[in-house]
C-alpha cells in the first residue's frame, strides 16, 4: 500500500484554513484576556472528537412490578426509578455527543434476556449499558452480560445487590460492574463506554522522521498519521508576525505572574509554533499531535501548553504511550495531563517530575481555574517555556498507558514546585508524594502522567472495561 500524501510540505498541496484562529486580524489583547481566543468546551466538543457518534444501547433488567419482598424491595417505585435512570443518561448522552438507543421495556425474565441476544446478534453497538434493577434476577444479568459477545459492557447497580450477587459478572471480560447509589454516576458510565470508541477512532498526527505514513496502536486502536519533520520547518517558514500571532504573544505574557530570561522577540517566536501546530492539525484532519521536539532552538512548550489548555493533545518527544495516556485522560475527565521525566527524591520518598511544559487548566479544559506561571527559558537557554505552578496540597493522580494493554497508575499530593534556581530541571518540575510506595525510586515507568484529582479508581474502572492491565505505579 502507497504512503499517504502529506499534505504540508513543499511540493504538496496545502490545505490550510482559518476555522479556529481569530477572525478579526485586529484583535487586541484585551479581547484576548476576555477569552475571545480561549475556546476550551467548544473547541474540545467539536474538532478534537473524531467524527461520528458511538452508537450505545442501554436496557433494564427488572420485574415490571417489584414484590414487595425482594430488594430493593415493595417501597421503590421501579418505573420511577428507571424514568430517572433513562433521563440522566439521555442528558450525558446528549452532552457527549453519544447515539443512545434505550429499550424502555424492561427484561424481566430468562426468556426475554435470551430472545435479546439474539436481537443484539445483529446489531452494530460499540457499547451496552445493562441497568440491574432487582436481586433475584442477577443470573439473568449474568446470564446476559455472559453471552452478548464482545461489546464493551457497563452494568449498573443502585442498590439491587447484596456482596456476592454480581461477583460472576464482575469477572466477565471488557465488563465493568458500578455498584452506587449515586445516579449520576451513570454519565460516566456512558463516558468510559464512548471513550472506548473515541480511542479506536481518533487520529493523532505525529511530526517526526522522513516518511509519511499511518500505523495502528496495538490494543486502543488509535491511527498515528505521520508527516515529516521538516514539514514543521517548511510550515513555520509561512507564519508572518501578524496581528494574530501578536495577540497570542500578548496573551501569554499578559497572563504568565512573571517573565524570567525570554526576550518580546522570543516570545514571538514561540507564538507562531502554535500557528504552526493547529494549521498542521487542521490540514491533516487529527484531533492531536506528537512531535520529536526534544533540543529545539525554538522549543513548541508554550505552544503545547496552550493546546493542552484547550483539550488538544500535544505530546512531546514522539512518545506514543504518553500520547495514548493523554488523549485518554482528555476523553475521559475532560482535564489534561503533564507528561513528566520522573526523578526520586530519596530523603523525602517523593517523587518529583519535571517536563518544560505544562498545561494551566489543571481542574478542566471548561473549568475557570488556571494555575500560576513564570515565563523561563527551554534548557537550551534559548525560545520560551511556561513554568508552572501547581497547587500545593491537591491531590494528584499518575499514570502511564504502556503498549498494548496495560497502565501504571497511582496517586498522591503535590508538596513543592521545585525553584530554579538553585535547582536546575525541565521549567515545570512538581514533587508529590506517592501512596503505598516504600522508596519512590523503585516507581515505574518514565514520562507518566501528573493529573490533578483522585482519578486512581476512575482509571482501574475504565481498564476493566477496555481489557488493560492496572499496575500499581
Amino acid at each position: 500500500m502507497p504512503s499517504p500524501k502529506c499534505s504540508c510540505c513543499a511540493g504538496c498541496p496545502t490545505k490550510i484554513g482559518r476555522r479556529g484562529f481569530l477572525t478579526a486580524a485586529a484583535a487586541s489583547a484585551l479581547a484576548l484576556e476576555m477569552d475571545a481566543l480561549e475556546t476550551a468546551s467548544s473547541l474540545f466538543a467539536a474538532e478534537a472528537r473524531p467524527a461520528g457518534k458511538p452508537v450505545i444501547q442501554a436496557v433494564f433488567v427488572r420485574p415490571k412490578k417489584t414484590p414487595v419482598v425482594s430488594w430493593p424491595g415493595g417501597q421503590t417505585d421501579v418505573n420511577a426509578q428507571q424514568a430517572l435512570f433513562m433521563k440522566t443518561l439521555a442528558e450525558a448522552a446528549a452532552k457527549q455527543g453519544v447515539e443512545l438507543q434505550m429499550r424502555a421495556e424492561p427484561l424481566e425474565d430468562r426468556k426475554q434476556v435470551d430472545a435479546y441476544l439474539e436481537q443484539l446478534k445483529k446489531m452494530r453497538l460499540d457499547g451496552l449499558l445493562v441497568a440491574a434493577m432487582e436481586l433475584t434476577l442477577w443470573p439473568d444479568v449474568y446470564h446476559l452480560v455472559q453471552n452478548r459477545g464482545d461489546i464493551p459492557t457497563v452494568v449498573y447497580s443502585n442498590l439491587t445487590s447484596f456482596t456476592g450477587h454480581m461477583r460472576a459478572t464482575r469477572k466477565v471480560p471488557k465488563t465493568y460492574v458500578g455498584a452506587t447509589q449515586d445516579v449520576a454516576w451513570l454519565a460516566f458510565g456512558l463516558r468510559m463506554l464512548s471513550t472506548v470508541w473515541r480511542m479506536k477512532n481518533a487520529r493523532i498526527l505525529f511530526v517526526a522522521g522522513a516518511e509519511t505514513k499511518d500505523t495502528s496502536v496495538a490494543g486502543p486502536g488509535t491511527l498515528f498519521h505521520w508527516i515529516p519533520k521538516r514539514c514543521f520547518e517548511e510550515e513555520f517558514k509561512k507564519v508572518a508576525a501578524s496581528d494574530e500571532v501578536r495577540a497570542i504573544a500578548e496573551f501569554s505574557t499578559n497572563s504568565a505572574e512573571k517573565i524570567v530570561e525570554p526576550t518580546k522577540a522570543d516570545i514571538l517566536e514561540a507564538a507562531k509554533n502554535y500557528v504552526v501546530c493547529r494549521r498542521l492539525l487542521e490540514a491533516e484532519k487529527c484531533q492531536g499531535l506528537a512531535i520529536d521536539c526534544l533540543g529545539w532552538k525554538n522549543p513548541v512548550c508554550l505552544a503545547y501548553s496552550k493546546l493542552r489548555d484547550e483539550g488538544i493533545v500535544a505530546a512531546c518527544e514522539a512518545d506514543a504511550n504518553a500520547t495514548i495516556g493523554m488523549l485518554l485522560t482528555h476523553l475521559l475527565f475532560e482535564r489534561p495531563g503533564f507528561q513528566q521525566d520522573p526523578s526520586a527524591n530519596t530523603v523525602n520518598n517523593t517523587l518529583i517530575g519535571a517536563h518544560c511544559t505544562s498545561p494551566t487548566r489543571l481542574e478542566g479544559f471548561d473549568k475557570p481555574y488556571r494555575a500560576p506561571y513564570l515565563l523561563r527559558n527551554y534548557h537550551t537557554r534559548t525560545g520560551v517555556s511556561p513554568q508552572v505552578l501547581w497547587p500545593i496540597g491537591r491531590e494528584v493522580t499518575v499514570m502511564q498507558f504502556v503498549a498494548p494493554k496495560q497502565m501504571i497508575l497511582g496517586s498522591g499530593k503535590v508538596v513543592s514546585n521545585i525553584a530554579q534556581p538553585p535547582s536546575g530541571c525541565c521549567r515545570t518540575s512538581v514533587e508529590i508524594t506517592v501512596d503505598g510506595v516504600d522508596d519512590t525510586d523503585d516507581c515505574k515507568g518514565f514520562h507518566q502522567l501528573f493529573i490533578l484529582g483522585s482519578l486512581e479508581r476512575d482509571f482501574r474502572a475504565y481498564c476493566q472495561l477496555a481489557g488493560i492491565q492496572a499496575v500499581h505505579i
